[in-house]
């Protein structure tokens, strides 16, 4: 049997495993230890530990409302001491966040081989662009979610015997689950979709100091001046100017009756919700990913997502209310038809723990750098 660790801290990255540990979970060949950090012990962005269905075996607190360095360092100090207890065979880690890339380092720290998903992509506006990459540096195997990200991932310096593109789990995901029908939903969430309805996501943009508060002021007089539209917010991450996103927000639908905000929606009302919307806005890597899998268009703003591979329903724009506006009357003309989605992949979940359950991992923490020949 073999010992698995997965960390998750965030309720998307968590969301998009959610299927696999489930499967983890029931398998008798895997010993699997589940530990939760992060916003998920958080009140400010919705205590979404009460949203893993399965058992939690422990939860390290890092303070993720603190400055992201305290977080850092407290992660590492702390998942140091956790590992040196357990002692799993292989950590299973998703994702480019900085606690993410602390855990990492713990991890590297006590000879702990790591699996990352998903290296290779690149977000050129955002800081998790060089933690992602770094992550890849101290991670032996990887999962990736496009063929050209796997080259990229070799490119890096690895064995493409150790890189395997086995697509998104959040599109296998949307094939998978059993969503809710619409009444289920708007009972769920307290919700009354209209004649036009968007879903809105949106994070600050880490390599642009101090932008959070003007950009997302320029989305919502946009927002202003639409009309028969009801708008969703998703409360934003934990990153570095969150608070302006947050209270704009609640300002907000405080003076607008079409819409309504959530920490929270969870993996499967998030899902349920893009069967009824005519758009996502925003700058989430989900409106990249899995959206085009509902053949709906994505109004991609800024540049905190510039650089991954798109499909053919993103809109991309400017954080400025002209160019959102638009945008958005460009998705409001969309016209359904079935998206190529390019990450798509087949059988992801059950890819994965194959390999995790059997890759031989005798010296595997040492690792050679990978020379491309030119």
């Amino acid at each position: 049997m073999r010992r698995i660790c997965v960390v998750t801290t965030t309720r998307a990255e968590y969301g998009i495993m959610s299927r696999m540990l489930d499967k983890m979970y029931s398998d008798p060949d895997i010993d699997l230890i589940l530990v939760a950090s992060g916003m998920h012990l958080s009140e400010k962005f919705g205590n979404t530990i009460d949203e893993i269905n399965i058992p939690v075996n422990y939860k390290i607190n890092i303070d993720i409302e603190q400055e992201a360095s305290h977080s850092i360092a407290l992660a590492i100090e702390k998942f140091s001491v956790l590992f040196n207890d357990i002692q799993p065979d292989i950590l299973v880690i998703l994702g480019d966040r900085y606690e993410i890339m602390a855990v990492a380092i713990a991890a590297m720290l006590n000879n702990i081989p790591t699996a990352h998903l998903y290296g290779g992509e690149t977000t050129e506006g955002a800081i998790d662009e060089a933690i992602r990459h770094a992550i890849t540096k101290m991670s032996h195997l990887h999962f990736t979610s496009c063929e050209s990200y796997r080259h990229r991932v070799i490119q890096l310096g690895e064995n493409p015997e150790r890189v395997f593109n086995v697509g998104a789990l959040g599109v296998e995901n949307i094939k998978q689950m059993k969503l809710l029908s619409k009444k289920e939903l708007e009972k769920s969430i307290d919700f009354q979709f209209g004649e036009k309805n968007l879903l809105v996501t949106f994070h600050p943009v880490t390599l642009e100091k101090d932008s959070a508060k003007k950009q997302f002021s320029e989305l919502l007089s946009a927002f202003d001046e639409l009309k028969n539209t009801n708008i969703i917010f998703t409360m934003p991450n934990s990153d570095s100017g969150n608070n302006y996103i947050f209270e704009l927000i609640n300002e907000f639908t405080n003076t607008h009756i079409n819409s309504k905000a959530y920490k929270s929606l969870g993996v499967l009302r998030y899902l349920s919700a893009l069967q009824f919307v005519d758009a996502v806005v925003g700058n989430s890597s989900s409106g990249i990913i899995e959206v085009p899998s509902f053949n709906i268009p994505t109004v991609n703003i800024g540049d905190r997502q510039k650089g991954r591979i798109q499909a053919q329903s993103i809109i991309n724009c400017q954080p400025l209310k002209d160019e959102i506006l638009n945008a958005l009357n460009t998705a409001f003309k969309f016209k359904k038809k079935n998206i190529i989605n390019p990450y798509e992949g087949i059988n992801s979940a059950d890819k994965i723990i194959e390999i995790l359950k059997n890759y031989d991992l005798k010296n595997i923490i040492k690792k050679k750098f990978y020379d491309i020949k030119f």
